[in-house]
């Protein structure tokens, strides 16, 4: 991809894949293709061992205390709708309140507002600063007696803050209150410690990871597991079922692995973690913040854009050509084979924080360079002539 000639900047939507990543799925699948947790012979012992392997190398990526604090998912999507049907659900009661912000992903609005719908809870908002950020002073204005879950991204995937997820964590935990946290943007690009910032849950996917698509991991404390219902009902998951109804499950993590798992896309998500791991994630958000501030000089240059998030601290960045409709300026750019996502990025609520509905989305990675935001900056320069090149 980065022979090809084009300059992607869309890392928030997915990532490219390294070599190594790609080869193992291919290696699984023309070496030694076996099931896991089906057979007991030699290719399916291999099967098993790096299956469970992965789920040692996220444990160790995310630090969590147990591997068996790990459930492979096909994406944040699915394991933000485990988190509240299969958990959330059975805990919260008519009346409790779970707070998130007009700045979520869908992911992590959807399901709270079906929940709302089925048993009576009530989803209310975090107020924001005027960067559009989360504060610790805005969360505690808002919660109260019946606040139960604070539900939030580590990272937004459109202001693009980072929260300060340890301060949230130490105040809402006093009060008894349980910490959801929506990784999908933030667990690829900045030190993930469950353990220091006392997460409850964490979803999170590999795609936007330089995983492979249609794999994601659920976390979540052990002893909510152990009270959390199965997501899905069948084979892999059940130690028996008698005609009688009878019924006992797997111990966790196998109780909410049902059927046959995208195993090669967890073989890649293991090389893709060793890969960031051989990087190290705090060189990663360094190079990517300083990648940010020179995107965000050369733009201050620009009279004709407005950027809409200058203020944040991740790779992401939010901006419009003045008076041009964000569709067309993609593209526009995608004439000179520039590549950013352009919409409401899945967050339809954040038009309500920052009065437009639709922005130019810009999500840099750890193989972006300065040149390319320099052809990037060139060409929006000279988007007098945009028309001309679309229509």
């Amino acid at each position: 991809m980065l022979n090809k000639d084009y300059i992607y900047f869309d890392n928030g939507a997915t990532t490219f894949k390294p070599k190594k990543v790609v080869d193992k799925q291919v290696s699984y699948y023309t070496e030694y293709t076996a099931n896991a947790h089906r057979g007991d012979y030699d290719l399916s012992h291999k099967v098993d061992m790096e299956y469970e392997g992965t789920r040692e190398v996220v444990r160790r990526f995310i630090n969590a205390r147990s591997k068996d604090e790990i459930i492979f998912t096909s994406g944040t999507t699915e394991s933000m709708n485990m988190i509240v049907f299969s958990f959330m659900k059975y805990y919260l009661q008519m009346g409790d309140e779970v707070l998130i912000t007009k700045t979520e992903h869908a992911s992590n609005v959807l399901p709270w507002f079906e929940l709302e719908k089925e048993i009576g809870i009530k989803v209310n908002f975090i107020p924001l600063d005027e960067d559009k950020k989360v504060t610790l002073d805005n969360l505690k204005s808002v919660v109260s007696e019946k606040t139960k879950v604070v539900s939030i991204a580590g990272i937004t995937n459109v202001i693009g803050d980072i929260r300060p997820i340890t301060e949230i964590s130490k105040y809402i935990h006093s009060l008894d209150i349980l910490l959801v946290i929506d990784g999908a943007q933030s667990v690829p690009h900045i030190k993930t410690d469950v353990i220091k910032d006392n997460v409850d849950f964490l979803a999170f996917s590999g795609h936007k990871m330089l995983g492979p698509t249609g794999v994601g991991v659920l976390y979540a404390k052990k002893k909510y597991l152990e009270l959390m219902k199965p997501f899905k009902y069948g084979g892999g998951m059940n130690n028996y079922f008698e005609s009688n109804k009878e019924v006992e499950y797997k111990c966790i993590p196998l109780r909410f692995e049902a059927g046959t798992q995208n195993i090669a896309g967890v073989l890649g998500l293991k090389e893709a973690i060793l890969y960031l791991e051989n990087i190290g994630m705090d060189k990663i958000h360094e190079y990517e913040k300083d990648l940010r501030n020179y995107l965000i000089e050369k733009m201050r240059d620009i009279p004709n854009i407005t950027i809409y998030n200058e203020n944040s601290e991740s790779g992401i960045v939010v901006f419009n050509i003045n008076k041009i409709f964000a569709e067309d300026a993609s593209k526009y750019l995608n004439h000179y084979h520039i590549c950013v996502r352009a919409g409401n990025h899945c967050s339809k609520m954040v038009k309500d924080e920052i009065e437009v509905k639709n922005t130019c989305r810009i999500s840099l990675y750890l193989y972006n360079i300065k040149e390319e935001i320099d052809k990037l900056i060139e060409v929006l320069k000279n988007s007098k002539n945009i028309y001309d090149i679309i229509l």
